[in-house]
């Protein structure tokens, strides 16, 4: 029982480092936006390169998780997503979008938060599903 507790804080603790992982690798594509004007409003693209590069980084922490850790993909996504917000709350809002001229209220009211933070959920909850079908399928049969 024990050991089956310690598995379990393990997978949790591994969930949320995945979790900052993806994060770090948003919000680098988020702020690296800026500095390649290509739309006329810089928000928008940054949220449009966000929503894009999202994609592939979600996959890519949500595969990296399921190498040493086991959870079901719902709880992972819940558990990637709240990461974001939470580190949003505390480092993203404060250190970029205030000095910009932002505030709190701006940044967690807008339409484009709520999209993207449901792109992220979906993205990991349906590749974690196919990952646990694939590795379900894939485990060798006993004689």
């Amino acid at each position: 029982m024990i050991n089956k507790k310690s598995h379990i804080a393990k997978d949790r603790v591994l969930s949320i480092l995945h979790g900052v992982l993806v994060w770090i690798l948003g919000l680098s594509f988020y702020l690296g936006s800026f500095y390649i004007p290509i739309l006329e409003n810089p928000e928008k693209q940054a949220n449009l390169v966000l929503s894009i590069t999202l994609i592939p980084s979600a996959m890519l922490g949500t595969y990296l998780f399921y190498i040493r850790g086991k959870m079901a993909s719902v709880w992972l996504a819940n558990t990637f997503v709240s990461t974001a917000i939470i580190l949003d709350a505390l480092i993203t809002v404060p250190v970029f979008v205030i000095p910009a001229g932002g505030s709190y209220d701006e940044f967690f009211s807008s339409m484009s938060f709520y999209l993207i933070a449901l792109e992220y959920f979906i993205v990991v909850l349906t590749y974690g599903w196919y990952l646990n079908l694939n590795s379900r399928k894939q485990k060798p049969q006993v004689s």
